[in-house]
């Protein structure tokens, strides 16, 4: 029987398998909680299918650590959650369509707003409804995408959704560029954002005023304002690209495969398209059935290692669709049916998404994000399967 972690239905091995313990994500919520200045709230960022965790899953398990809203990128992922049965209050953070729109209405989620023409579509679509719909204004204070430069015109969007019965004005919003690296630039991005805030408070006090991504909640207290938006560190990664353990940080996935086939190889055999790999000596390859297609970067080939029985391999030759190769050596006891460990721990070695994401130059965000949907979710709390 193979050993890659769980089984499919009628106890078929699975080829691979992300594990999601939903107890880390509840437990990480609610060690960001800890740290929050004030009466500062959390909402949790789920977009990107829940940064590759399932987004439904994450947000029930985010609201269960202490959550007290949720946040995507899109209209269609809003939907997405009301479906799947997610009844907390949700913010669509990204640019929504004129066709888009009934996806974000019908889901009653709050929308963010910088310009005025967007303003005039949501209040026309919002006036058949039954109540105001929930609008951000974003100022760009430095990220240079969406948002308006301009303090007054973010000021008139504000203004304009205020004066019409069919919009509320709710919240005022920036997003920081380098709050993982370049603190000096975040000062310069409060200091343009808070004018912006003064002149909105005299006006309009209640309104819910959030700026801080991750690595700003954790490193910059004064970004708190009423509300954090935490994405990537819910999910136990680093938004530092650094250890999750040194910010009290727990990660929640696992990604696991199994040994497919082991075969000889001598000097010259080589291994995976191109022969990008040509053993040099006596060896062992063994064939991992995980390749790009559910995830895993071409560029982990020839310069990342995976676990099997609690030491580490080189993944050699090219990543292909379905499989990688690795140079397992003539000493090791491997064998077909042997679980290998892609992101998680075996025995005393751990492989984190910041570890693998060094390796290849990228960020953890894109490593987790990577993972198909080809790769199956299997839920857990510590272990214990959820229904």
């Amino acid at each position: 029987a193979f050993a890659c972690g769980a089984s499919g239905p009628g106890g078929v091995s699975l080829r691979a398998l992300a594990r999601v313990n939903v107890a880390a994500i509840e437990r990480n919520v609610a060690r960001l909680r800890r740290d929050l200045q004030g009466a500062a709230e959390l909402c949790a960022v789920v977009k990107a299918d829940g940064y590759g965790h399932g987004g439904a899953a994450a947000a029930r398990a985010a609201l269960d650590g202490g959550a007290s809203r949720i946040a995507v990128a899109t209209a269609q992922e809003a939907d997405a959650l009301r479906r799947e049965g997610v009844e907390a209050r949700l913010l669509i953070m990204g640019a929504i369509s004129a066709d888009e729109l009934p996806y974000a209405l019908n889901a009653h989620a709050d929308l963010v707003a910088w310009d005025e023409s967007f303003v005039d579509a949501a209040a026309a679509a919002a006036r058949v409804r039954e109540r105001p719909v929930r609008v951000h204004v974003k100022l760009d204070t430095g990220m240079g995408r969406l948002g308006t430069r301009d303090h007054g015109q973010a000021l008139a969007v504000a203004e304009r959704v205020a004066e019409g019965p069919a919009l509320e004005l709710v919240g005022a919003m920036t997003h920081f560029a380098t709050a993982d690296e370049d603190l000096e630039f975040v000062f310069c991005q409060l200091e343009r954002f808070g004018p912006f805030v003064e002149a909105l408070r005299r006006h309009y006090p209640a309104i819910t005023v959030h700026a801080a991504n991750s690595a700003a909640m954790l490193r910059l207290p004064e970004t708190h304002f009423d509300l954090v938006r935490c994405g990537i560190a819910i999910y136990g990664c680093d938004p530092m690209g650094e250890d999750p353990g040194l910010r009290e940080l727990e990660p929640a996935l696992e990604l696991t495969s199994y040994v497919a086939a082991v075969k000889p190889a001598q000097p010259g055999d080589g291994a995976g398209y191109g022969r990008r790999f040509v053993a040099d000596e006596p060896t062992r390859i063994a064939t991992v059935p995980i390749g790009y297609g559910d995830g895993v970067r071409r560029a982990c080939g020839g310069s990342c290692e995976l676990l099997i029985g609690g030491a580490r391999y080189p993944l050699v030759g090219a990543v292909s669709m379905d499989n990688v190769t690795l140079d397992v050596g003539l000493e090791a006891a491997i064998a077909p049916g042997d679980r290998v460990t892609l992101i998680g721990s075996d025995g005393d070695e751990r492989q984190t998404a910041e570890a693998l994401a060094r390796r290849i130059g990228t960020i953890n965000y894109e490593i987790v994000c990577a993972i198909s949907s080809r790769v199956p979710r299997q839920y857990h709390r510590d272990g214990e399967p959820t229904r």
